[in-house]
């Protein structure tokens, strides 16, 4: 003999009469700005991002992916907006000179369900070179996860040579520094850091 319940619709016991539609979905917002992070909650937020990415996601990191290089690196972050407004970080890179007016950008990350949305990594990469451009970069290199290579190439980059980074296949890229012109608000980020420095 069958259990009458057995036979019922799966959806009916899920059912809630308060959402007939069903749970609202997550929001995504279309509009993405990058930037350099200016304000403390997105300097925590890109740290955040950024272990969720590549400590637990990817396994890259055991311990930490913070580094020497972040002492003087400059943090850069995709900020969806709401209402105009910042409200969310949903990407991260950064970039930092290495000798002379070579500068490196790296850590570059998406949040997961921001992925779907178009040119949040791209608007990453050019703000990235750009603001390093405006910094005084005349080589910018980046190390990049081989599976990423022609994402990048689309981007303006080039590989170089393959580097191997925590043990997985990375290529060596150099950007087209006339792809990037300098960011004028990254300029003047360093105008006022220097004034105040000064005074």
């Amino acid at each position: 003999m069958s259990d009458r319940s057995s036979s019922r619709p799966a959806s009916s016991a899920l059912f809630e009469p308060s959402l007939p539609w069903g749970a609202p979905r997550p929001f995504l917002s279309k509009d993405v700005v990058a930037q350099v992070a200016t304000e403390r909650w997105q300097r925590d937020a890109y740290f955040r991002l950024r272990r969720d990415i590549f400590e637990r996601e990817q396994g890259l990191f055991s311990d930490s992916d913070v580094d020497a290089e972040d002492a003087h690196a400059t943090p850069i972050v995709a900020l969806s907006q709401l209402a105009g407004m910042p409200d969310e970080v949903v990407g991260v890179v950064r970039v930092y000179r290495s000798e002379g007016d070579t500068w490196y950008g790296g850590r570059l990350g998406v949040a997961d369900r921001y992925r779907r949305v178009g040119a949040v990594g791209g608007a990453l990469i050019h703000t990235a070179v750009c603001t390093a451009h405006a910094y005084g970069c005349t080589l910018f290199l980046a190390t990049v996860q081989e599976r990423n290579v022609r994402y990048f190439e689309h981007y303006a980059f080039r590989p170089l040579r393959r580097v191997d980074i925590q043990g997985r296949p990375h290529q060596l890229m150099q950007a087209d520094l006339s792809s990037f012109p300098p960011c004028p608000k990254a300029a003047a980020l360093l105008a006022t850091s220097r004034s105040t420095r000064a005074a």
